[in-house]
This record gives structure tokens, C-alpha cells and sequence, in this order.
């Protein structure tokens, strides 16, 4: 497999980059012929952004089977079709092209109406995108990720953009997101921005405003307005309000009332690996995939703001493979800002060395504790937190494996090995 994989890696620095875009458009072009252009025959939403798809992708379906269609779904977190679900273990944000549209056809014949997909920038940059024909494409907010893949954050964002392009129907864009005015440049038939309500609206008076009015947040989830209409979500943070809005623009889009919108949300318990509690007493344990110094801050200070006098233990990683090196000091420097006690330990190294990773993530100082052994790492918070106190371990999510070097995968669950520790730590009490 390292043979294999160290092969494959040569060929690609042989080969120009514009044949290796030819080589992905035409492997699109056969997976949309294979499976006889599914799209078509269904609507497609694409989602896209750096933080937030898969919570977003998961409301918009809640929102959609609430209205009375029968939805399917592509995410990070989960495969759906209608009724039947199952977890997405290819650690691909978006599949394949042969796979992606093997899913839709799948969904067409399960006579769905709706195919709701997260839409990545690397799978944008594989024309995994191509051949769909998406019914709306929604943005929800753009920072610096996968730096070394693009060349540039430009070109990062200018991927992103390229959903846009391919959608002319609706576009539902964050008002409040620095990148706004990037996005909302695109031509569409409709356009939905949502906001917080601290942006004005939108300057050329080209979208419909849904704006989240009187929102309050708490430890138990959050509260707001949309036009009268009172939501509350069970889903901690001020980010996953806005989640919520871009939801509810689709929704309205599609003909969904505000009152099945608020009833969709308020069925949505948890959404696996983010912000997902593993421990409730006598203090609290989090998961959450938080790989983006943006969505680790966000978590942070979600759980921050309810601390009422208790202290944030954090354990924490960076994935290998030389992906995105820049962040792993920001991420460091951020845990250090927000949290009491610092553990930084392994995630997914791939073929780095895994002490270089967290001795990378732990520069600059400061008290941190560098254990390697993940599980370790998550034993000694656990042991280090008291009553009222709130630990949150980031990195991995809901992912059930972790990825070694040559290839080798081994069985990791973050929410297992809490509970199992935890236990453990509970019968030495």
C-alpha cells in the first residue's frame, strides 16, 4: 500500500495539472452517462462553505420531509435515501463521481423529490460538481482552509464560487459573511440572504432578507425570530443560528412555510460529532469535528459563554499528510487563548511524524500537555476536570477511524473512548 500510494503520488507531480482536470471532467462525464444524468430527474441542493455544511445540509432535509417530500442526502457526517441511512465512512466530504451520481439515480428510483449534497472545494476542483443540475446552492461562510490544495485562499474561494456559476436558479448566500458580496455577483433567477440582523440589507436590493431577530443563546441551544415566528433550536452555539437561517432561505425558496420550518428545527436533537455531548454530569464532555481555527474559536466560545464559573479543558489535534501546516499554531494559539487546561495529542497523521504535528500546534509557549496516545490524552482531561467545568474534544467528530501512515486505518471513536473512560474514572470515585 505505501509502494502504491507513493506511486500515485509521482505520477501526479508528472502529470500537468490541466490533463489531470480533463482526466476528472471526463470521469464525471461517465459517471452522469453510467447512471443516465439522474439530476435531472430530481432537485438538487448544493451546499458549500468552510464551516457548517453537514448541519446545514441535515436542516435543509429536516425542513424539506417536513414540508412533504421525500428527500435524500449526501454528507460529511451520513448517506440518506428517504427512510434508509447509513454513515458516511469514505471520509470524503463529497463522494465520487461515479458514486455521487450512483446515489442520486438511486434516490430517483426511491421517487425522491429533493437530493440535498454537501459540494466541497476539493470535489469542485475534481468537476465532481458537473453534469448536476442544482436547483439552489447556498454558501455558509468562507475562511482559510485547504490553502496548500488551492495555491491560494483566492482560489480557494474561487472554487467555491463555481457551484454559483453552475446554478442559475437559486442562490442563498450569508449576509453577514465577509465574502457576501463575492457570492452575491452571481446571476440567479432568486436570491436568499440571510442575516443576523447586524448587516444592512442587501445593498442592491436583488435578495429577499431573512433575518434572525431577538436571538438569545444558551447552554441548552438558542432562540430567534424570523418574521413573528418564534424557532428554537436544541443545538448549541450563535453559528448554528445561522445554520438554521440558510435552512429556512431553501426552505421558504421551496414553498416550505415558516411554521414547518420551526417544527423541523425543533425536532433536531443533535447532529453526530458536532458539538455533540458525550458527558452531562457532574461536568459536561463535547465532541466536535472542528478542524478550521474559525469553527475551533466558534466552538470555544459557544461553550465559553456558559461556563458560569466553571473552566474549559480542551484535547485537540491537527491531520497530517502536510495538509494546511500554517493553522496548526492558530489552533494552538486559539486553545490557549479560550481554554484553563491544553492537551494536544494525535488526530490523523497520516505520514508525519505525529510529536512534529503537536509540538507544531503547541509553539509559542504557554502551559500545554503534549500526550501522542489520543486516548490518553482524553483520560488525562477527563481526570483533570471538576463539577461545573465543560471539556471539549475536537479534531475527529464523528468519524470512527483514524488514519496512520502507508495507508493504515485503525477503528477510533472520540465519543466511545469518553464514555469508556469516564466510566472507568467514575468506578475509581
Amino acid at each position: 500500500m505505501v509502494v502504491i500510494n507513493r506511486i500515485k503520488t509521482k505520477v501526479r507531480k508528472m502529470v500537468p495539472e490541466s490533463v489531470i482536470g480533463w482526466y476528472h471532467l471526463g470521469m464525471a462525464l461517465l459517471g452522469a452517462l453510467r447512471y443516465g444524468f439522474p439530476a435531472k430527474k430530481i432537485k438538487v441542493i448544493g451546499v458549500t462553505g468552510t464551516n457548517g455544511k453537514s448541519t446545514t445540509v441535515i436542516m435543509i432535509a429536516k425542513i424539506l420531509e417536513e414540508g412533504g417530500f421525500r428527500v435524500a442526502v449526501s454528507s460529511s457526517v451520513e448517506f440518506r435515501i428517504g427512510d434508509k441511512i447509513w454513515k458516511n465512512k469514505s471520509r470524503m466530504t463529497m463522494p465520487g463521481r461515479f458514486a455521487l451520481q450512483k446515489l442520486l439515480s438511486d434516490a430517483v428510483t426511491a421517487k425522491c423529490q429533493y437530493a440535498v449534497i454537501e459540494v466541497s472545494s476539493e470535489g469542485i476542483k475534481q468537476h465532481r460538481h458537473r453534469f448536476i443540475d442544482f436547483e439552489a446552492a447556498v454558501v455558509t461562510n468562507v475562511t482559510a482552509e485547504h490553502i496548500e490544495a488551492h495555491g491560494s485562499f483566492g482560489n480557494y474561494l474561487t472554487a467555491k464560487g463555481k457551484l454559483f456559476a453552475a446554478c442559475r436558479n437559486i442562490h442563498v448566500v450569508n449576509l453577514d459573511d465577509p465574502n457576501y458580496e463575492y457570492f452575491a455577483k452571481f446571476g440567479a433567477k432568486e436570491k436568499y440572504a440571510y442575516t443576523l440582523g447586524a448587516a444592512e440589507a442587501d445593498s442592491q436590493k436583488e435578495a429577499k432578507t431573512v433575518c434572525a431577530d431577538n436571538f438569545k443563546v444558551s447552554g441548552t441551544g438558542s432562540s430567534f425570530e424570523v418574521e413573528k415566528t418564534e424557532f428554537n433550536l436544541k443545538l448549541l452555539g450563535k453559528f448554528n443560528i445561522y445554520n438554521a437561517l440558510a435552512a429556512i432561505s431553501v426552505g421558504l425558496s421551496q414553498g416550505v412555510d415558516l411554521d414547518a420550518c420551526k417544527a423541523a428545527l425543533a425536532k433536531i436533537e443533535v447532529i453526530p460529532g458536532r458539538m455533540d455531548q458525550a458527558v452531562s454530569h457532574p461536568f459536561k464532555v463535547f465532541i466536535d469535528y472542528a478542524v478550521t481555527p474559525d469553527s475551533l474559536e466558534k466552538a470555544y466560545q459557544a461553550i465559553r459563554g456558559d461556563l458560569r464559573g466553571g473552566r474549559l479543558i480542551c484535547v485537540l489535534g491537527s491531520c497530517g499528510g502536510g495538509r494546511d501546516k500554517w493553522k496548526r499554531p492558530v489552533m494552538g494559539n486559539l486553545a490557549k487563548k479560550y481554554c484553563d487546561q491544553v492537551v494536544v495529542t494525535n488526530e490523523d497523521p497520516y505520514d508525519e511524524d505525529p510529536m512534529k504535528i503537536i509540538n507544531e500546534i503547541a509553539s509559542g509557549g504557554g502551559k500545554v500537555k503534549k500526550i501522542i496516545d489520543r486516548r490518553a490524552a482524553i483520560r488525562e482531561a477527563l481526570a483533570c476536570a471538576k463539577p461545573g467545568d465543560s471539556v471539549l474534544v475536537t479534531g475527529k467528530g464523528c468519524e470512527d477511524s483514524m488514519c496512520l501512515s502507508g495507508g493504515k486505518k485503525i477503528p477510533w471513536s472520540d465519543k466511545s473512548v469518553i464514555k469508556e473512560e469516564f466510566s472507568i474514572l467514575e468506578n475509581k470515585r
